[in-house]
């Protein structure tokens, strides 16, 4: 029997926040999707209509004077985040946030103190943390099936770059995209990163290097109890979707595997050969979407921390500025708890 509905708005309709407002509609029983808003009201009204929202707005602000609205989901342009949540947080909302909260630690410091202020709940959205595949590698972590840690290597490689318009606001791949895998690494070895050495370069394609980003990194990072873990990332892989973990002790190993369609494998007298991995973060990953909000659900009604807090995101944000400084500069980035 469920207690209680959390109404939950959503901010920005766009790819990731109709996912959301999917999974808040149909797939989480103790949600109600309540009001959608987005800067084009047309596709506020779109996915209020098919989702079955009773609201459609083109200013946020006006979902958060709305009593009706508990919590809010945000999924709006990455440079809006901070201000929203900003702006929720004293309206007394709770709040889900797409990563990062900002490009930029200082802001991300002071929307982090207003929403201490406010005593609401923040929790941020690196969905892979819920990933049935890196859970059970966490616990052969934590139960010491491999005996003491040495070493972790995260691939994490996009079937294609996105779209330019958006690589030039995104601040760039260390903050983008390999911002999941630094949460990852947080979250798998338990422990904090002390240095950071990345190397990127433009391999894929030449526009994203004059919209001023990388396409192609390695990352090294120093943990603090002593791991040494690589991060191999590319906006491009020709078969597909490539999400993979290995992580290697004194006990022995534990790697995960791509997901797929299925697992028919096909032998004939040319080849033993099997369908691509599935293609893109949306089938990859959507089992842990419907689990990261489920969580987010449960501890604004139950209470208690949420499994991925602000100061989470503030971690992973501070590994991706010393990415960046690192293969700007060509060296090594020390990194302190308060500060990249």
């Amino acid at each position: 029997m469920i207690d209680r509905v959390l109404n939950v708005g959503l901010i920005g309709a766009g790819r990731i926040g109709r996912l959301h407002a999917q999974h808040l509609a149909r797939r989480i029983p103790r949600a109600r999707l309540a009001a959608v808003a987005d800067v084009v009201l047309a596709s506020a009204m779109a996915c209020a209509s098919e989702y079955s929202a009773p609201n459609a707005v083109d200013d946020y602000r006006r979902l958060l004077e709305d009593p009706a609205v508990e919590a809010v989901v945000v999924c709006s342009a990455t440079d809006t985040h901070s201000q929203i949540v900003a702006d929720a947080a004293a309206a007394g909302k709770h709040v889900f946030c797409e990563k990062p909260i900002d490009l930029t630690l200082e802001r991300t410091d002071a929307t982090l103190a207003g929403v201490h202020q406010a005593g609401v709940t923040l929790q941020i959205g690196f969905n892979r943390r819920f990933d049935a595949n890196y859970r059970r590698a966490r616990a052969a972590i934590t139960n010491a099936e491999v005996g003491t840690v040495w070493r972790l290597h995260i691939v994490s490689r996009d079937p294609s770059p996105p779209p330019i318009e958006y690589i030039r606001t995104s601040g760039g791949m260390f903050v983008d995209m390999t911002i999941h895998d630094f949460d990852m690494a947080r979250f798998l070895i338990g422990a904090e990163v002390e240095e950071v050495f990345a190397t990127a370069r433009v391999m894929v394609d030449s526009a994203i290097g004059t919209a001023g980003d990388v396409d192609t990194a390695v990352t090294v990072l120093r943990f603090a109890n002593g791991v040494i873990g690589t991060i191999d990332n590319s906006r491009s892989a020709a078969y597909g979707y490539d999400q993979r973990v290995e992580i290697f002790g004194s006990g022995g190993m534990v790697a995960t595997s791509n997901n797929y369609e299925s697992t028919a494998v096909i032998s004939d007298r040319d080849s033993v050969h099997r369908d691509l991995p599935l293609n893109f973060f949306m089938q990859r990953y959507t089992d842990s979407y419907i689990a990261e909000m489920s969580a987010f659900v449960d501890c604004v009604l139950d209470g208690g921390t949420p499994p991925v807090t602000g100061e989470d995101g503030r971690a992973a944000l501070v590994l991706g500025l010393a990415a960046q400084r690192s293969a700007r500069e060509n060296r090594p980035v020390r990194v302190l708890s308060s500060n990249a």
